[in-house]
């Protein structure tokens, strides 16, 4: 839309705004990562934002946007001569998911260089968005080689491209925003340290902030320009206070009192590393300046451990965000000694320093702050491990055992889905391992197979002294062979056998090891589970391993073992998530003793289920979950009906003997 939505106009997600502000008065905080729900204006604010920024001045003609008053002598551009300059509006560039590292990047020119002996470089995304913000949505499904790329851009400032024979650096400094739905996955902790801070957020529950927030967007889309026309007044009241508090940031002063503070705050919670500890001491920085302030008070400082830490604090992939408050206050409150310098006073006398996003009215409370909510909390723990007959009624939830780090495995041969970590794939990423032509634009030059292709017709192309002729026809795009993520696809026995012996506890720990497995390496996961008369989906194919182990959490167990149900709703599973998703190759890992009892021939009927799996070359893994002295080994009969391995809990950790890598080719042989 060419009129955008006022960043006043937003009704509520005071933490939000005020996060996007303060990088806007101090870029140097490191951006932004916005998790929450989809509808929660998420986007709407970002895209907001850029109307109240400054105009830059850049050199004219420049791609690269350079400064006029300190123009980059190492631009790709130059060099440029000081002194012109034309005004242009702060730009919001937009990663989209699917781009890939050419267009975020710049390339060369590969069929100009090699056609035309012209080395030109063609800017990305990062030199774009130079001076401006950088917009990446769902930045928790981007590839994990673009997040780094564009990370470390962030971090330095700059981009640096070294590839074909061409070496570039241009700058790169913006305002990095990412905004996500936890439900479609996380991001790995090593990455969401890299965003300076994080804001939780969440719709509204109270009906009169819904009905506002329904009046104000329909209002908007009737008549976009009018409704910006009302709110003109406060977005100029917001865009002069985000120049002065940048003209200010230089002049604030951050005490040893409050440097301690942030040491003993980002020492209390754990965090890994000293940039929680940096980015803290210029978020309170800006957030002093934005309150019109020259000195960082202790509210400053729990402002800015509200927004910096909780992202930080992740101890594994299934800790819930937040910070205990609590624990902060005492923190703050052990390290509060008074500055002999500047004795602590009342911060804003007159009510009105410490304005939110608006402009006018106080700072968002610090209850305000991203909160950790239950879904961390384990159910209360019942009577799961004592035995009962077949049939009986549901029992408690068992409490998950402690993970361990499991065997890798993967699905054998060479697939061609999302990147990841597990399975060898055909990827635009890794080792090359040969050369096709190109199928659509031509990416990864392989030179060798291109000189060979050429040679045999220089002389028919009057080529007669040193040097080749190449045309299009002999370009040869490299093979490259990674690793892919995989569909891992959980089949849990939750029968009353299962229960007994106390088994449940450690089951459920071996699927939360497979968990933080299948997150290590980008898998999606899925959760099927069966007990009594019938299966059932738990948990359709997603990329959130935190709802699956949620959904592993509170999972009851009790009554007979329908074993074929549970194949066979697996296998209606898989049948719909390969209409959705061709390329992404499924393992399936049953969790069971074994056992079958439900239904008429349970036995029969189990194998048949099984051997379906077999016949479509699926890889499949039994973990064995039967204990005491007498073992009947009905797993590993399933295994073989399923073509795949049985292996029983003990050798699911990563050291135990070798062995559990499937070959479903000769697998199936065997079948067969």
């Amino acid at each position: 839309m060419s009129t955008p939505y006022p960043f006043t106009a937003v009704v509520g997600q005071d933490d939000l705004r005020l996060a996007l502000l303060l990088n806007a008065v101090s870029p140097a905080v490191g951006g932004v990562l916005v998790r929450g729900e989809k509808g929660t204006a998420k986007s709407t604010a970002v895209r907001a934002l850029s109307a109240l920024l400054p105009e830059v001045a850049v050199v004219p003609g420049c791609r690269f946007s350079c400064d006029p008053a300190a123009p980059d002598p190492a631009c790709p551009d130059g060099p440029h001569e000081a002194g012109k300059a034309t005004m242009r509006p702060a730009r919001i560039v937009e990663l989209p998911v699917g781009a890939s590292e050419d267009r975020l990047v710049g390339a060369l020119d590969i069929e100009r260089a090699l056609a035309e002996g012209v080395k030109a470089f063609e800017p990305g995304l990062l030199a774009e968005a130079n001076r401006g913000i950088l917009y990446v949505d769902e930045v928790n499904l981007l590839h994990d080689h673009l997040i780094d790329v564009l990370l470390d851009a962030a971090a330095m400032g700059a981009s640096y491209v070294e590839r074909e024979g061409v070496s570039v650096r241009h700058a790169a400094r913006f305002l990095l925003v990412g905004t996500m739905n936890p439900e479609e996955g996380e991001l790995r902790p090593q990455l969401l340290d890299r965003f300076g801070l994080t804001v939780e957020v969440a719709a509204s529950r109270d009906p009169d902030t819904r009905v506002e927030v329904v009046k104000r967007r329909l209002a908007y889309d009737a008549d976009p320009a009018a409704f910006a026309a009302r709110w003109a007044e406060e977005e100029a009241a917001v865009r002069q206070r985000i120049a002065a508090a940048r003209e200010l940031l230089p002049q604030v002063r951050l005490s040893d009192r409050a440097l301690k503070q942030i040491a003993a705050t980002c020492a209390a919670f754990e965090v890994d590393g000293m940039r929680a500890d940096i980015v803290m001491a210029r978020t309170a920085t800006a957030l002093a300046a934005w309150a019109g302030r020259t000195e960082v008070l202790a509210e400053d400082v729990r402002q800015a451990a509200l927004l910096a830490l909780p992202h930080r604090r992740r101890r594994n992939p299934f800790d819930a965000p937040g910070l205990d408050e609590d624990k902060l206050d005492e923190t703050l409150e052990q390290f509060s000694g008074e500055d002999p310098e500047n004795p602590d006073t009342d911060p804003d006398p007159d009510g009105d320093g410490g304005g939110g996003p608006d402009g006018g009215g106080g700072q968002p409370a610090p209850d305000a702050g991203p909160q950790g909510g239950d879904a961390g909390a384990r159910p209360e723990e019942g009577e799961g491990g004592q035995p009962q007959p077949a049939g009986a009624g549901e029992q408690s939830a068992a409490r998950a055992g402690e993970p361990f780090r499991t065997r890798v495995l993967s699905v054998l041969g060479v697939g061609e889905g999302a990147a990841g970590r597990r399975s060898r794939a055909r990827t635009e990423h890794g080792r090359t391992t040969g050369a096709r032509r190109p199928q659509g634009a031509l990416t990864k030059l392989h030179l060798a197979a291109t000189v060979r292709a050429a040679a045999p017709y220089q002389r028919a192309r009057g080529r007669s002294g040193p040097g080749l002729v190449i045309r299009r026809d002999d370009l040869r795009q490299a093979v490259r062979e990674g690793r892919e993520g995989n569909l891992v696809l959980f089949v849990v026995d939750a029968s009353g056998s299962m229960a007994a012996r106390q088994r449940m506890s450690a089951v459920k720990g071996a699927v939360l090891s497979l968990l933080l497995d299948a997150y290590q390496r980008r898998d999606k996961v899925g959760l099927v589970t069966f007990r009594g008369s019938s299966a059932e989906v738990a948990l359709p194919p997603t990329s959130s391993v935190d709802a699956a182990a949620a959904r592993l959490e509170s999972l009851p167990t009790g009554g007979r073992t329908p074993l074929a149900a549970g194949l066979l709703k697996a296998h209606e599973v898989l049948r719909v998530e390969r209409l959705r998703d061709a390329t992404r190759r499924p393992l399936v890992v049953v969790v069971t003793d074994g056992r079958a009892t439900g239904g008429p021939q349970p036995v029969a009927l189990a194998s048949r289920a099984a051997r379906l799996f077999a016949a479509e070359g699926v890889a499949s893994v039994v973990v064995d979950c039967e204990s005491g002295p007498v073992r009947l080994g009905l797993a590993g009969r399933l295994a073989a009906d399923l073509g795949g391995e049985a292996v029983t809990l003990d050798e699911l950790r990563a050291d135990a003997i070798a062995g559990l890598v499937r070959d479903v080719q000769g697998a199936s042989r065997r079948a067969a």
